[in-house]
């Protein structure tokens, strides 16, 4: 079996990368091997062609290829709340907090991320077209066939060569570029920056098919328990993460990812609530993403609640 996730150099996905690095699938009894698609609406539609039997990424994307929540669902979260860090260039000076440094300025953002920033300025009263806002491609990111992109590390670069004037990228990013001198974090949603009601625009979750769980819901169900695991594993040990970043990572990165893993560890829970799913489906249906109320029951594999506490 495959899982594959639209950025691999990260705290992002972290437990689906752990749980194969670690061999938490493989107790399970699942031959899972990783692999890196980007962006993450190629990564979906990877799962939807059945090229890849589960994708670890972003909730929000899955309509880009599956429109309505319609032949894929969610099965467990990786963690919870929106993960993505805005950093702007430290020589500009900008405070924690003040989203409206924004305005006239460059952001780098991937695609289907860059619509959580775009709904979030909107949400804090700050108009994209308006404020001159220009949320971008990052110079080095375009999704070209047979490049590898690890975003928020060509994001930090991009930063670190005034190419651009912030991004909005993960948190191994954020820290590359705080670490380097070249960026401030201005933003971090998921503890608490900006408006409340952008923690529950998306979350990293594991997604599969329709099709996998009425053929295979055994091994659907192994692998939530091997997420569930792997969260339970990094919580009671966090430093295994150098193990996994080790295999993974280049040297500077993988010696980072287990303070990453290490703040992320009040928000690894597997659930997948309703208040959850009201709000990613409700800002993903405010950009187009879906039309109409989208049923908890549809978007969310309902059968596996059960595992989610391990």
């Amino acid at each position: 079996m495959k899982i594959a996730v639209p950025d691999l150099i990260s705290n992002s996905y972290f437990p689906a990368e752990a749980a194969v690095e670690l061999g938490f699938f493989k107790a399970e009894g699942l031959d899972v091997s990783l692999e890196l698609i980007y962006p993450v609406d190629k990564t979906y539609a990877a799962l939807r062609d059945g090229a890849i039997d589960f994708v670890g990424g972003a909730a929000h994307a899955a309509p880009s290829a599956f429109p309505g929540f319609n032949g894929v669902k969610l099965v467990c979260a990786q963690a919870q709340g929106m993960y993505w860090f805005l950093v702007m260039r430290a020589d500009l000076k900008v405070r924690r907090g003040d989203i409206g440094a924004v305005k006239g300025r460059t952001i780098g953002a991937a695609p289907w991320v860059d619509i959580g920033l775009r709904a979030l300025l909107i949400e804090a009263g700050i108009d994209p077209q308006r404020d001159d806002v220009n949320i971008a491609p990052v110079p080095g990111a375009a999704p070209v066939p047979g490049a590898v992109v690890n975003f928020g590390i060509t994001a930090a670069k991009a930063l670190e060569e005034r190419k651009i004037d912030g991004f909005w990228a993960n948190g191994m990013g954020a820290e590359v570029a705080v670490r380097r001198g070249a960026g401030t974090i201005v933003l971090d949603v998921r503890r608490g920056d900006g408006p409340k009601r952008c923690f529950n625009y998306t979350a990293p979750v594991i997604a599969t098919t329709d099709a996998l769980i009425a053929r295979s819901p055994d091994k659907v169900a192994a692998a939530v328990r091997a997420i569930v695991k792997t969260q339970a594993a990094l919580k009671a040990n966090f430093s295994r993460a150098t193990e996994v970043g080790h295999k993974l990572f280049p040297p500077s990165e993988a010696e980072l990812i287990a303070e990453l893993i290490r703040r992320d560890l009040p928000y690894y829970d597997a659930a997948l609530t309703r208040d959850f799913v009201a709000g990613m489906t409700a800002f993903a249906r405010s950009q187009g993403v879906v039309k109409g109320d989208v049923p908890y029951e549809r978007a969310v594999a309902t059968a596996f609640m059960p595992l989610w506490k391990g």
